[in-house]
């Protein structure tokens, strides 16, 4: 609880006018009434047994993640094996890099329809298990085409692990934030999308490893490791307990009262957080809502508070895909061929040591989320994107000279921007592209919001497979202007657009998007006050 104001008075009041205090402390802070007197008179335990108990059944959900960094970074190291590219007569950028990448967004949008549902209905840990399933079915389709030297199956096989992926990835972070303590919700859930590199650097090293085999193995050792985390998530997501509001709403409050208890209130029936979390429950949670029937997807639009979370959503996922890191993610070797890195071990790995940098910046952000806020990170981590983007655009357009010579300090500055780019982002967004998007959207609709979102992403990653590897090949540096102007815009939507979600239970978020100006209302103070014996005595607004 972030404190700006502490002030002492001789005597107070509680709520009711009648109780005189020796001394209080008011306190000025963002966030609920509820969420910071809960706080207060149970401050949450990080480290007890229980809530680390917890985070390690939550990092199940990790693996989503890191499922998902390792699939969707594979083959932009794939890119830099000639091997591979010589089995299947491809190349490292154009049409034919573009559309075999494109596949994994394409699988990805068409699982829209089976999202939200899968996840609704059989629960949290039944979605990891489906999207995981499918993952290990996309890997087997992948892998088998040492027997099959064709780029369809190949793309094929891309094609079902963007489909599994899709409710992977969406069951995760779900199931993170609706089932760690609400205190820790900002940090554990940052450090949830944070795991991606985990799966990044793994592709990474992988490919890097495989790169001095002279056969095919050099490629295929990569391509089965997806079955990893997938076969990992599906062995270990029935040990864990089902998100409490999952089994809220779907007729099981008794167990979903008695996970709360165990798990937030540390087995105290009496726990302020749990019988906060219930109360909450009682009021917020719809029990016959559209997340009960798989084809009703009107609770997303059937209110302005509704629509606007909505919008927020997914404005948020697509932003955070086109800052520029489409490009560093998935065409960093033609990135790198055109800042003059040619060789395929050096591109790989500069490739590995990227992904380790941002790992590292987006543990750190993680860590800061709840400190710092959402609103300040987003905003000042893109409006940071945009002015690094002008430094690779400056540097990278002296990399080669009008004779085709190149200029070795240029090349190592444009490499030296590439890495600030990705650690501002690590750091700023990296932490909130799976927190952010699941706090915003309510309960009804979080399933089939975060289908929306998956969406949204695989849609914005289309443009990233399709446009930027040809806009390399053709204008290469040039392509970076773009980057330039569209995050200095993307900043100013934000700005205007998304509220701060900090210091509140997902339910209590409801009050933000249904006031007239919700991102007025997510940044309005609240003053508590506090006596010396650390009880609150009194709670008031911004105008107290």
């Amino acid at each position: 609880m972030a404190a700006n104001e502490n002030e002492k008075s001789g005597e107070g009041q509680c709520p009711s006018g009648t109780q005189q205090v020796e001394s209080v402390a008011i306190q000025t802070v963002v966030g609920s009434e509820s969420y910071n007197e809960a706080a207060i008179l149970e401050p949450p335990q990080l480290t007890h047994p229980t809530n680390l108990l917890l985070i390690l059944c939550l990092m199940v959900g990790f693996c989503c993640q890191t499922m998902n960094g390792f699939d969707g970074a594979l083959f932009n190291g794939l890119l830099a094996n000639d091997i591979f590219l010589d089995y299947f007569h491809g190349s490292d950028s154009g049409i034919w890099a573009g559309l075999v990448s494109a596949m994994y967004q394409i699988g990805g949008v068409c699982a829209l329809p089976f999202v939200g549902p899968a996840i609704d209905t059989w629960g949290r840990r039944v979605g990891m298990f489906l999207g995981s399933f499918l993952i290990v079915v996309g890997t087997i389709v992948c892998g088998l085409t040492i027997f099959n030297p064709t780029a369809g199956q190949f793309m094929g096989g891309r094609f079902v692990l963007g489909f599994g992926v899709s409710i992977a990835s969406a069951a995760g972070p779900i199931y993170v934030a609706e089932t760690i303590h609400p205190s820790f919700r900002g940090m554990v859930t940052g450090y949830c999308n944070s795991f991606w590199f985990i799966g990044s650097i793994l592709a990474s090293s992988s490919v890097r490893g495989g790169i001095s085999l002279t056969t095919n193995e050099s490629w295929q050792i990569p391509v089965w490791l997806q079955m990893v985390f997938s076969g990992g998530i599906m062995c270990t997501c029935w040990m864990i307990p089902e998100s409490p509001r999952w089994l809220y709403v779907n007729g099981k409050q008794e167990k979903a009262a008695s996970v709360l208890t165990k798990w937030h209130g540390l087995g105290n029936p009496e726990s302020v957080w749990a019988k906060l979390q219930v109360s909450e429950y009682e009021a917020h949670l719809n029990m016959s809502g559209s997340d009960k029937k798989f084809w009703d997807y009107s609770t997303l639009f059937n209110s302005r508070a509704n629509f606007y979370r909505l919008a927020c959503n997914c404005v948020f996922a697509i932003f955070a895909q086109w800052a520029g890191n489409g490009v560093l993610t998935y065409f960093l070797v033609p990135a790198l061929k055109g800042a003059g890195f040619t060789s395929s071990v050096t591109q790989a790995n500069i490739n590995l040591g990227y992904s380790c940098f941002q790992f590292f910046w987006s543990l750190i952000g993680a860590g800061c989320v709840d400190k710092i806020g959402r609103r300040p990170m987003m905003l000042y981590g893109m409006a940071s994107c945009s002015l690094v983007w002008i430094g690779v655009l400056t540097a990278s357009s002296q990399v080669t000279d009008s004779q085709g010579n190149i200029n070795s300090a240029a090349s190592n500055a444009t490499l030296a921007f590439i890495f600030i780019f990705g650690g501002v982002f690590s750091f700023s967004l990296t932490p909130l592209q799976a927190l952010y998007p699941v706090e915003i959207l309510s309960y009804e609709m979080r399933a089939k919001g975060m289908a929306f979102s998956s969406l949204a992403v695989n849609a914005s990653g289309l443009l990233n497979q399709f446009a930027w590897p040809i806009a390399l090949a053709k204008i290469g540096w040039k392509t970076y202007i773009i980057f330039v102007v569209w995050d200095a815009i993307q900043t100013v939507i934000m700005y205007f657009l998304l509220p701060e979600t900090k210091n509140r239970t997902l339910e209590e978020l409801d009050v933000i998007f249904e006031a007239r100006n919700p991102v007025k209302e997510s940044t309005k103070p609240t003053r508590i006050a506090v006596d010396m014996d650390n009880n609150v005595v009194g709670l008031k607004g911004d105008d107290a």
